[in-house]
């Protein structure tokens, strides 16, 4: 039963409640009306219905729209009789809520238009005499019901009393039944988007079913944990592995997430294993294996060639690294000879939307899954607004990769953010202005130099108050600010965590204790080239992943690779890092000249890297000019370049800007780390202009 269906059968049940009281009590018709209305009036103002001495009244004078308005409700509040007593009457007074008018931003303009006030048409309560509202003063006041006084006060008092006891019942009792169907409504409705109740079900049952030793046990089901398995496979081919993690799903790769599943994404269901095709234009799924790939957990130790099973839904709370015993939430203890943690992150949220009520929450998510996956593809198909907060890489993707697929369902996308552009911390101030243009020209209603300031919900959108001093309503917000690294384990450990970058810190080999390593996004190593660094990017999963499992077998290698990162915009622009790709640094851009042929895209999942060389003509772009402009109309300016980030006049990072295969180049330039009197010519080196 719906909220609206409730709300109409609680107010017809008042009306006959408050007909069948009046009828007892003796009350006598109007002249020329068979039976007795009850009038609702279409405000929002209070309405006394009075009645001298009695303690009910009637409004003989309702017309037919109020009692057609009665039988077939608009969605609104429920109508409420309250009790006012007066010196010499009985007042009761009924309120009904209208819903408020409001207005949705228009995304091709992204004017953010203030909201209509929340308004209802004041309309008198038909009535004769001299007056519509308000009781009367005495005995038979204006507007009041008209009949005999059949019984004494006493009488009159108790079926007052009678038709209130009545009436709370019948209150609570709706109460309870909203309370008791509100639960179901919201795991029904496939707009719903908090977070999702997690199921009690495991993989295996009980965590009693799981070895008690493993040689191998991996904390934590995504890529650094998943590459060391197969680091560890390939030099111990029979090699037993246990992997242990809090999802429901087997190791999937996170970054199609955002941009490739999008562009393959059509109308309905998604395929069971999350197909997508790649810019090259080949086919893939999101996991890394297929199911059948896995061995069954309870029968890990009985397997003879080994392999990996996988632990779905269950949680490491402690580990000893003195005794090599991993302890679960539930107690149950697993001991190992060798220990990963790649326990990943998790994403950050915003106070403002933290502290809100529940039914805000209910409409604020994170992206981070297939699960999150689902819900937001779910809302661009029931055309719903959608606002992202966060300017980095998965809001900036997201925004561009929402706006390609919902650009046929007329659905509005919006994003906000308190810097002056899109990747304003990674892009240089004119490349990140640009970005922003792009990402407009795409359909997205950009916000920047914008906050959040407050948030509340307004019938079923959100309604966000922004630092501009205007307000915007949505459907959903999805907050893309970042993430944070999961080491909860650390306190229970005794483990040491990087106080400014976060993680837990390891030495060269990966080890944060003899016999337990760490990688991925939660490890902070020691970068012989740029110091102490926490890098959050695939490939920094894939290679410390698979360097901690090669040390797991006993290969004891220092890890000092340089990773790189890649993010798309959509399929016309696409860049590549490496090294320390920051803005605050300073910065030479070398961009080429419009060509008619740009360079094919390529496949940043399956690591390759190439080093070239040459020359071709060149245009600098001094970045310290306060005259570059960045006007989307130039949009060939910055078709196709390389960007050099400087510390101590060396090159510490390198953005490929629209160049790709090249990465393996950008690898070797930074490793010399020496100082170069012309940059343009370093640039000739990754033939931007071919």
């Amino acid at each position: 039963m719906s909220i609206c269906s409730l709300r109409g059968l609680n107010v017809r049940f008042c009306r006959q409640a408050y007909i069948l009281a009046h009828v007892r009590a003796g009350v006598s018709p109007m002249p020329g009306r068979s039976k007795l209305r009850l009038n609702l009036c279409e405000c929002s103002n209070l309405h006394v219905i009075n009645s001298s001495n009695r303690g009910y009244a009637v409004n003989t004078t309702a017309t037919a729209s109020a009692r057609e308005e009665l039988t077939t409700l608009k969605p609104c509040l429920l109508a409420v009789i309250t009790p006012s007593r007066g010196a010499h009457n009985n007042l009761y007074q009924m309120t009904k809520i209208c819903p408020k008018n409001t207005e949705l931003l228009q995304a091709r303009d992204c004017d953010v238009s203030k909201r209509k006030k929340g308004t209802c048409d004041k309309k008198p309560c038909d009535g004769g005499g001299d007056g519509a509202e308000g009781g009367g003063d005495g005995a038979g006041g204006r507007g009041g019901a008209r009949g005999s006084d059949l019984g004494n006060d006493e009488e009159a008092t108790g079926k007052t009393k009678m038709l209130l006891a009545m009436l709370a019942a019948l209150g609570l009792g709706g109460l309870l039944l909203w309370l008791l169907t509100r639960r179901t409504r919201k795991s029904s409705e496939s707009t719903e988007c908090g977070p999702v109740s997690k199921s009690l079900t495991t993989v295996p049952a009980s965590s009693a079913d799981l070895p008690k030793h493993v040689p191998y046990l991996l904390i934590g089901g995504g890529t650094a944990s998943f590459s060391a398995f197969r680091a560890i496979k390939s030099n111990d081919p029979r090699a037993k592995v246990l992997m242990i993690t809090n999802e429901m799903r087997k190791p999937y790769m996170r970054p199609p997430l955002s941009k490739e599943l999008w562009y393959s994404a059509e109308k309905g269901e998604i395929t069971k294993d999350y197909r997508f095709k790649q810019w090259t234009g080949a086919e893939r799924s999101l996991f890394f294996e297929p199911e059948e790939f896995f061995v069954d957990p309870t029968k890990l130790m009985e397997t003879v060639n080994g392999g990996i099973a996988v632990a779905q839904g269950f949680t490491v709370r402690k580990i000893d690294p003195v005794k090599h015993i991993a302890t679960l939430s539930d107690g149950y203890e697993i001991s190992y000879d060798e220990c990963l943690i790649a326990t990943g992150c998790k994403p950050k949220n915003l106070d403002v939307f933290e502290h809100a009520s529940p039914s805000v929450r209910e409409k604020v998510m994170m992206y981070r899954t297939p699960d999150d996956f689902d819900r937001l593809k779910r809302y661009a198909d029931e055309k719903k607004s959608i606002t992202i907060v966060g300017n980095g890489f998965t809001g900036s993707e997201l925004a561009c990769s929402l706006a390609n697929y919902a650009k046929d369902k007329k659905v509005k996308i919006y994003q906000i953010f308190g810097e002056a552009g899109n990747m304003s911390k990674v892009l240089p101030d004119y490349l990140s202005k640009w970005t922003t243009a792009k990402v407009e020209s795409m359909g997205v209603c950009v916000m920047p130099d914008t906050v959040v300031k407050e948030v509340q919900r307004d019938e079923t959108v959100l309604k966000l108050a922004l630092s501009n001093g205007k307000s915007l309503l949505t459907d959903v917000v999805v907050v893309c600010v970042g993430c944070e690294p999961n080491t909860t384990l650390a306190t229970t450990s005794g483990l040491e965590i990087d106080k400014s970058f976060g993680g837990f810190v390891v030495n060269a080999e990966l080890e944060a204790r003899r016999n337990l390593f760490v990688a991925g996004d939660v490890s902070c190593f020691y970068d012989p080239l740029l110091g102490r660094r926490r890098v959050e990017h695939h490939d920094h999963s894939v290679v410390s992943g698979r360097l901690a499992g090669e040390n797991m077998v006993g290969k004891k290698k220092a890890y000092a690779h340089q990773s790189m990162f890649w993010s798309d915009l959509g399929p016309e622009v696409g860049y590549e890092g490496i090294g320390l790709v920051d803005a605050s640094l300073p910065t030479v851009g070398v961009f080429a000249l419009p060509t008619p042929n740009p360079e094919g895209r390529t496949d940043n999942l399956a690591q390759t890297a190439g080093e070239s060389g040459g020359s071709g003509g060149t245009v600098t772009v001094n970045t310290e000019a306060p005259d570059v402009k960045c006007d989307p109309k130039d949009a060939e300016d910055y078709g196709r370049g390389v960007i050099f980030y400087m510390k101590d006049e060396k090159i510490v990072g390198i953005l490929l800007w629209n160049l790709f295969n090249r990465i393996g180049l950008a690898r070797t330039i930074i490793n010399q780390n020496k100082k170069y009197d012309d940059l343009n010519e370093v640039a000739k080196l990754f033939e931007i202009h071919a």
